[in-house]
């Protein structure tokens, strides 16, 4: 229920009161907090990401909400409130902490380890997370993994690129370990902080339900890339952004990309070379380069790589270029 008119609370309280089914319940401004914990107890899904609510208001809010199944959140509610999260909402199954602000790498507040080890001791049944945090642990993200090893998406989100273990100054290998080694169900996964390629190597050899995997500022060669490609059968998209990855990481998908969706490569190592021998030896697939203004003509700047059996398409605009014309380009 949208309201986006004057309604008076007491006549929706009554028809809230009415509607013995009711699960998801979508409110404008005009209604206080206050109020909203007299029409919330049967709510299974709270989606309180365009509030910027404080953790103590917030704590005050969940305890109307025993039966949350899914919860969206700002980050300003800090760790004492999904402290709260723990305590008041033991049927959570899924968990997206968004950031206030994602460009503001070194503001203090927000939400740490501390929080998401919170939800986890509390919401044991806890198998979808996004979470953006200002840091992280290798023994916290063990022991989250550990007390909710029934993940199916785990996109952990470390603000600052590149950031390890800030407790031991290690990088965040064990923890992704940890995660493709407990969550056998596990079907997308994003990784972010201080990662060599021990961490790709881990994901290749235990993540076999991996559909989805999504990687930034990460890793140290090809090698990383080549793990993940030979090792997860079931991997239909690849996302990378920002990795040292090249044109024999590119390459040694050739056979996989023709039973994935799509690879997307942005800010890596790829050449126009490596491109075009792709494009020439596997003519099936679709190659597109799309290509920065300004920067090496050599360089594939983005690659976006995916089957149809539509063939190339025909609405790319000008600086995108698809697979016969990457192909001929000498």
């Amino acid at each position: 229920m949208s309201l986006n008119c004057e309604v008076s609370f007491d006549d929706l309280e009554r028809l809230v009161g009415r509607c013995k089914s009711l699960r998801v319940l979508k409110v404008n401004d005009s209604i206080t907090l206050d109020q909203l914990r007299r029409a919330c107890a049967s709510l299974t899904f709270l989606n309180l990401s365009d509030v910027a609510l404080q953790s103590s208001e917030f704590a005050k809010l969940l305890v109307h909400c025993p039966n949350l199944r899914r919860l969206w959140v700002i980050d300003t509610v800090e760790d004492k409130g999904l402290e709260a999260v723990g305590s008041s909402c033991p049927l959570l199954e899924e968990l997206r902490v968004f950031p206030s602000d994602p460009y503001d790498r070194h503001h203090r507040d927000g939400v740490t380890e501390l929080g998401f080890l919170a939800v986890s001791r509390g919401c044991r049944k806890l198998c979808y997370v996004l979470y953006f945090c200002r840091r992280m642990t290798n023994a916290a993200v063990v022991t989250i993994v550990q007390n909710c090893p029934d993940f199916t998406h785990f996109r952990l989100c470390i603000m600052t690129p590149g950031q390890p273990d800030y407790l031991t100054n290690e990088p965040m290998d064990e923890a992704f370990a940890a995660v493709v080694k407990t969550c056998t169900k596990l079907k997308r996964l994003s990784v972010s902080g201080l990662l060599t390629d021990l961490t790709f190597e881990y994901i290749g050899k235990y993540a076999k339900n991996l559909e989805t995997l999504s990687v930034a500022f990460a890793g140290s060669s090809d090698w990383g890339m080549q793990c993940v490609l030979e090792g997860c059968p079931k991997l239909r998209k690849f996302e990378i952004r920002d990795c040292p990855f090249g044109n024999a990481a590119l390459l040694s998908g050739r056979e996989k990309y023709e039973m994935m969706r799509s690879l997307w490569m942005s800010s890596c190592n790829v050449t126009m070379k490596g491109c075009r021998l792709l494009a020439r030896e596997m003519p099936r697939l679709n190659v597109e380069v799309i290509k920065d203004e300004g920067n090496d003509d050599g360089q594939a700047d983005r690659v976006y790589v995916y089957r149809s059996v539509a063939g190339p398409r025909r609405d790319a605009p000008p600086f995108c270029s698809h697979s016969s014309t990457v192909r001929e380009k000498e």
